[in-house]
């Protein structure tokens, strides 16, 4: 967010453009890593004026006086509520505001002055588990939203060891099970046929590596959610950076006229 050189900040702005200036949606619908309900609840923000979330400790205090505008929308909200309950998925609407995950990330992909966003966000949380077809039914079940032009984004990361940063500090050197994990969900979310990607992901959290890449599963269950979203439509890697004990990369289903983004 602060470091404009790093190849991500200029990627997400890229992205960023290409939704506000080409996809053009009427709302977006965002599912954070940093929000989990309950073990079969999900929860959905109903507030239409959020104030940030900074959920993160130890950052010098400018992070925490960091602004990103946004409005909710009571109606967005209630059509994901909506489409859990016809999914038989337990919804519960709370007032709540942005967390980082959702936040820190739009600040590059939708800076306010230059590439504002200017349509309602609505974030709706994950499971309280580690179950990847739980959350790729949560998935299928706002998959209908695309229809009425809500752009559903996912917030996580392709891997995320925050331990083995204190081994990679100032090395940009991806540690080995970065780039096997990193091209292993490449090759599980681009799969063309949809039951074989249904498969292929949940069969992620069972390698090996798994464990390496993501200590717990909450950075990785958002894209589940994104894949299940996705129904037919094929999932195809923009772009990635292996970066010591992250990867960077992101993801887009369908074509950018009806499409789901993992950021």
């Amino acid at each position: 967010m602060y470091d404009h050189e790093h190849p991500a900040y200029h990627k997400l702005g890229e992205i960023g453009k290409e939704i506000t200036t080409k996809v053009k949606p009427r709302a977006v619908v965002v599912f954070s890593a940093h929000w989990q309900a309950g073990a079969d609840t999900v929860q959905v923000n109903t507030a239409e004026i959020t104030d940030l979330i900074y959920d993160f400790y130890g950052f010098p205090s400018h992070y925490y006086k960091e602004r990103y505008p946004n409005v909710g929308s009571r109606e967005i909200a209630n059509k994901v509520l909506d489409a859990l309950s016809q999914a038989g998925i337990k919804g519960e609407g709370v007032k709540r505001g942005l967390d980082h995950g959702v936040w820190a990330s739009f600040k590059c992909a939708f800076e306010p002055e230059s590439n504002p966003l200017n349509v309602p966000v609505v974030q709706v949380s994950l499971f309280k588990s580690e179950d990847p077809m739980q959350h790729y039914r949560l998935g299928q079940a706002v998959s209908r939203l695309r229809d009425e032009n809500i752009l559903i984004i996912v917030s996580g990361m392709a891997v995320h060891n925050l331990r083995d940063m204190q081994f990679t500090w100032g090395d940009p050197r991806p540690l080995p099970y970065t780039v096997s994990f990193d091209e292993a969900l490449k090759e599980a979310v681009t799969k063309k046929d949809p039951a074989e990607r249904e498969k292929a992901m949940a069969d992620l959290l069972k390698r090996p590596d798994a464990r390496q890449a993501h200590p717990s599963f909450d950075h990785l269950l958002p894209i589940h959610i994104g894949a299940g979203a996705a129904g037919d439509d094929v999932g195809r890697r923009l772009w990635t950076l292996k970066e010591g004990s992250m990867s960077w990369a992101q993801y887009r289903f369908g074509s950018i006229a009806n499409s789901t983004s993992s950021l």
